[in-house]
């Protein structure tokens, strides 16, 4: 007869809802630009193409630096870590609030991806280990919703904010609510003590492992078909769709619902169906991509688009995350986890980059066939590579 798992106590569920809030405002605050795209371009007088470079030297910067970063601080326990990467965040969104130049806010947002670059490197190995192993999967799936919530609540409400008050504004926003996130974060975060400091000469040993090194060139690719398309879906849905200014921000806000969703899938049926879930994810994305393409003139099309965008991106991001945790030892999680977010963040500048190009050089109503193009290819190695390799217990 099975054990009736416990239910999380308050030593678990409290530190556990820090680093969800947490990874809320820190998705919020890296997606902003996608959301105020528009305005930002406005603002310095520059064009969409050059304010999506935004999102992609953050991106970029993040990818550069999450490793070097994580491992010359792995001498430092989690709970001292975590709350130096928050202040150093709320410090740079201040900044972003204060930019009086399109450089200026640039040189803000490295700021803010040098906190980036840790975070997402020990936000997951956290998550797990404030709380029992029953419960990790649970875990695991919060503070992917915390990324799902930043879409629905954040970027919407970011943007409002935004129009009502200018995009400055939102950025101060954030860094106040950072401070009340870090106050929280000083008085429920227990003592994690930090693993066993990673050398550069350990990096060999854990590319040996053929499904990570399998996983990290998946997500690099997938990585850079989703964000060709999500980058720009804000001028997608007010040029070729033809929306509102109000009714693209419930659009965005679709994502976020998803995105939730998604997570709940993602803690229901990953532990049972690990191969499928993921299979079921991709296949969703790259359908997606091109439905985005073909429908532009069907508003119920974009839509379910959307919806299907935002549940798949939510779900597989949290399972590539648990196999890369499967796959590494415990002193490693960290620094694997780290190599996941730099190569992640790749993507992320990377599609945001080439989406400008599909921009500037066809339409911004192409992004999707462009990004289905790429979709496929991620897909065609997922089964080919990737699948067979996932299918091999872990021993």
């Amino acid at each position: 007869m099975m054990q009736k798992k416990q239910r999380m106590n308050l030593r678990e569920a409290l530190p556990l809802a820090g680093i969800t809030v947490s990874t809320f405002i820190f998705c919020t605050s890296e997606f902003m630009p996608v959301a105020l795209l528009t305005d930002i371009a406005l603002s310095f007088s520059v064009t969409e193409s050059q304010a999506g470079m935004l999102i992609s030297v953050y991106a970029w910067m993040v990818m550069l630096l999450s490793l070097p970063l994580m491992i010359a601080a792995s001498r430092i326990g989690f709970r001292r870590l975590f709350l130096i990467i928050v202040a150093l965040f709320a410090f740079g969104q201040l900044l972003s609030s204060l930019a009086t130049s399109y450089f200026m806010l640039m040189a803000a947002r490295i700021v803010v991806a040098c906190a980036h670059a840790i975070f997402w490197s020990i936000a997951p190995p956290m998550a797990v280990r404030v709380v029992s192993e029953d419960h990790r999967h649970m875990a695991l799936g919060m503070v992917v919703m915390g990324e799902s919530v930043a879409l629905i609540a954040g970027l919407p409400l970011g943007r409002v904010i935004g129009l009502a008050l200018g995009w400055r504004m939102t950025f101060a926003c954030v860094a106040i609510i950072t401070v009340i996130i870090f106050i929280y974060l000083y008085f429920v975060l227990p003592i994690i003590p930090a693993t066993k400091p990673f050398s550069v000469r350990r990096l060999p040993v854990l590319f040996k492992t053929k499904t990570l090194r399998s996983l990290y060139l998946f997500v690099g690719v997938m990585m850079t078909a989703y964000y060709m398309c999500y980058s720009y879906i804000e001028p997608y849905l007010l040029q070729s769709v033809g929306l509102e200014e109000q009714t693209v921000t419930v659009v965005i806000a679709f994502f976020g619902v998803a995105g939730i969703l998604g997570s709940v899938l993602f803690s229901k049926i990953y532990a049972r169906q690990r191969v499928k879930f993921l299979c079921g994810c991709l296949l969703g994305l790259v359908t997606a991509f091109f439905v985005l393409f073909i429908s532009q003139e069907f508003l119920i099309g974009v839509l379910g688009a959307c919806v299907v965008l935002g549940m798949g991106s939510t779900a597989m991001n949290a399972a590539l995350q648990s196999e890369v945790i499967r796959y590494s030892s415990l002193d490693d999680q960290a620094v694997a986890t780290s190599i996941f977010s730099a190569i992640f963040n790749f993507g992320i500048g990377s599609g945001s980059a080439l989406g400008g190009v599909v921009t500037s050089c066809v339409s911004v109503g192409s992004i999707g066939a462009a990004a289905g193009a790429l979709g496929l290819v991620a897909f065609l190695y997922c089964v080919i590579v990737l699948i067979p390799r996932l299918r091999i217990a872990r021993t």
